[in-house]
């Protein structure tokens, strides 16, 4: 059944839970040791020294030099608290646990789509203080447009937080298309007016502040292995259905992007040779048969509604949708042909990576016709398993705000890089 899922949050004790990748041992590791000390607390919420010890496979010794560091650049600090072995080995003494400095550090995480922008604000430990929406005029934004968008709802969402912009770090944002992660341009966005965006150069100088950028299916990864189900998981995917059709993938623990941070288009993979039209200009993508607009197309057909009319693809969809749930069978032909198309996608992701868990999200989630048992079944018997345990299959609906915190993970990470790569001098600024 579909269900929003709310925000991650502390525990019903008021425990922060933590956010970040459950971090594989210190023999995969590459960075400095003072990051994966300060990155396990961040993930454990609260953590004991002799939890780090465990945790990393270190001394002792070298995570009390280390985490005196990083509390004497106000980084971390000592609560009470600590794991129940700490509690036994402390004879008495309080138990001491550690926690980042959550105040030091704040980011902003954007997700720009067709009908409405979102943002969060968070603070270096990941915890939510704020959030906006900002409904958009569904047709594609020149540069300057969207600049103007972002301007409103960055404004928007700090006067809710009572914070002027001076205490923000860095902006993440997530959007549909093929995003150059590493230059922050856009080769192609179905939000954008223009092919080759420089949306990086052009946020930094009219905000004066670092900005990450990523695909939006990259960004829900994020979300999920910072704050949700794969933050303990090695290998997993995330397949969104909304818009348009995407894909994240998590290879040992880390988001894979490909040579040149734009691969794992799934919804421009080719599914039929000359086949419908994909809104990128191509023929038989996969997303051509199960975004909204493809099946909006198909619905105007089968409600006998002019394709011409004002109505929005999406409340097409619910009209659709409806129909089909009332008995209508050409409706509901369309939802089964576009779950066998599913079927074609998913089977290919599980013989390519072999994944541990495949996430359906999106708001198109909400139709159950993509996710019955039967595209369920139809994947499996596309797929050569060869007697082996079928690949995993979750349906997580996550709202709106949730893209938007995969996008502070982008900031986040960039943030603890730079400030932790850079040696313990200028930490403290």
């Amino acid at each position: 059944m579909y269900d929003e899922q709310a925000l991650p949050g502390p525990d019903s004790e008021g425990t922060p839970i933590g956010c970040g990748p459950i971090l594989p041992g210190i023999g995969k590791e590459t960075k400095p040791l003072r990051q994966q000390v300060f990155e396990h607390v961040r993930a454990a919420g609260r953590a004991a020294r002799a939890d780090v010890t465990r945790a990393l496979g270190i001394s002792a010794g070298s995570v009390t030099t280390l985490t005196s560091d990083l509390i004497g650049v106000g980084l971390l600090r000592e609560v009470e608290g600590g794991s129940e072995r700490a509690r036994d080995s402390g004879r008495g003494r309080p138990p001491v646990a550690l926690e980042v400095v959550s105040e030091t550090r704040h980011v902003i995480g954007i997700k720009l789509s067709d009908e409405r922008h979102s943002a969060v604000l968070t603070d270096f430990a990941g915890n939510m203080l704020a959030d906006a929406t900002l409904p958009t005029p569904p047709y594609r934004k020149t540069l300057d447009q969207i600049l103007d968008e972002m301007a409103e709802l960055i404004g928007t969402l700090l006067r809710s937080a009572n914070r002027p912009i001076a205490d923000v770090t860095a902006v993440g944002i997530g959007l549909s298309g093929l995003v150059d992660h590493q230059t922050g341009t856009i080769p192609w966005s179905p939000l954008l007016a223009d092919r080759d965006t420089p949306l990086k150069a052009a946020f930094e100088a009219r905000f004066g502040l670092p900005v990450h950028i990523d695909n939006d299916a990259n960004v829900l990864t994020l979300a999920e292995l910072w704050f949700g189900a794969g933050r303990a998981m090695s290998d997993f995917v995330v397949v969104t259905i909304e818009h348009g059709v995407g894909m994240g993938l998590v290879l040992n623990n880390r988001l894979f992007r490909g040579t040149r941070g734009m691969g794992l288009e799934l919804g421009h993979t080719k599914v039929q040779l000359d086949g419908a039209l994909c809104r990128c200009g191509q023929r038989g993508c996969l997303e051509a048969y199960l975004a909204d607009y493809a099946l909006a197309r198909e619905a105007s057909t089968a409600l006998g509604r002019n394709a011409r009319n004002l109505q929005s693809p999406q409340a097409m969809l619910e009209t659709l949708f409806g129909e089909a749930k009332a008995g209508n069978q050409a409706a509901r032909t369309i939802f089964r042909r576009a779950g066998r198309y599913l079927s074609v996608g998913l089977s290919n992701v599980i013989q390519l990576f072999d994944p541990e868990l495949i996430i359906l999200s999106g708001e198109r989630m909400r139709y159950d016709y993509l996710y019955a048992e039967e595209v369920l079944a139809e994947m499996r018997m596309l797929t050569l398993s060869d007697g082996r345990t079928p690949c995993k299959v979750e349906i997580h609906a996550w709202g709106d705000l949730v893209w938007a915190q995969g996008a502070t993970a982008l900031a986040l990470s960039a943030v603890t890089d730079a400030v932790l790569g850079a040696g313990l001098a200028g930490l403290a600024a």
